[in-house]
């Protein structure tokens, strides 16, 4: 889990615990009044464990503190947007998921993106979209069967890649483009989408080479201006929001920009892609 959720739990229980020693109670009475084990007391208040809104009100009733409840449940529904399980986010539908990101993404002025495992979602054809989909409903599945929704969603959100003053740098490792995802024909028309993006005025698209050093990219993570970073893991979404932690994305950013290859370098690359994956769908035509 991010550090940046931790902390973040970790001071809601010491705020809670100042509530409790406000009331001059110990541990053991705050727990009695709950109707609670002690150690949910110890383990609420030490960042452990996350009270739920029910917790909070007891809390409150117990430190005759229902003035400050509201506070307590907005800061509690910050922690809990910061970490979303994907069983969570798709229980509403992938469609919904994908017009919060227009959301996200609309109130931006500057998106940088890096992948190094898939095509950024801005910049994914419709049946690269769908593979994408698809494979993640194979993984977690559950919530409404919209992926015809969902791929509709997010081809609208690539409409702000011409809209406004917004700017957008795009780095995907070429790992990424070599991996085929839905087919081989998916992937060639999928490099063909990036060429096009690639002469974007608006769009700084740079490809890391096999050959670099990409250690630092351990995983793929989405900037909005300097205000959020957005991280997609294998069980859940994160949202890092403490300027620290996203001065390290921005150094990190900064770091593989300088080892990708830009212009008419990505360009060439894209391009031997393409080649490579049209040749490997004729032979593949021609087995059959």
């Amino acid at each position: 889990m991010s550090s940046n959720v931790g902390q973040a739990r970790a001071a809601l229980g010491a705020r809670l615990r100042e509530l409790r020693r406000d009331a001059r109670l110990s541990g053991k009475d705050m727990a009695a009044a709950c109707g609670w084990h002690p150690s949910k007391v110890s383990r609420i208040e030490m960042g452990k464990q996350q009270p739920s809104e029910d917790d909070l009100l007891a809390w409150c009733r117990a430190t005759d503190s229902l003035l400050v409840y509201d506070d307590l449940i907005a800061t509690l529904r910050n922690v809990q947007s910061m970490y979303l399980e994907w069983r969570r986010v798709v229980a509403s539908g992938r469609a919904h998921r994908q017009r919060q990101s227009l959301e996200i993404e609309g109130r931006a002025q500057h998106v940088r993106w890096f992948e190094n495992a898939v095509v950024p979602g801005l910049l994914q054809t419709a049946e690269y979209a769908r593979a994408v989909l698809l494979e993640c409903r194979s993984q977690i599945p559950g919530g409404r069967d919209d992926i015809d929704e969902a791929v509709a969603v997010r081809m609208t959100r690539q409409r702000i890649l011409r809209s406004g003053r917004r700017r957008f740098a795009f780095i995907v490792a070429e790992a990424a483009l070599h991996q085929v995802v839905g087919s081989r024909l998916v992937m060639v028309e999928q490099i063909r989408r990036l060429i096009e993006e690639a002469r974007n005025p608006r769009v700084d698209l740079a490809i890391v080479p096999l050959a670099a050093n990409t250690l630092l990219g351990s995983h793929g993570f989405a900037m909005f201006d300097r205000e959020s970073v957005m991280v997609e893991t294998i069980s859940a979404e994160l949202t890092v929001t403490r300027p620290s932690e996203i001065a390290i994305y921005d150094q990190v950013f900064g770091a593989m920009h300088k080892l990708a290859v830009h212009g008419g370098g990505a360009v060439e690359i894209l391009d031997r892609l393409e080649a490579e994956h049209r040749l490997m769908a004729g032979r593949h035509s021609d087995a059959d």
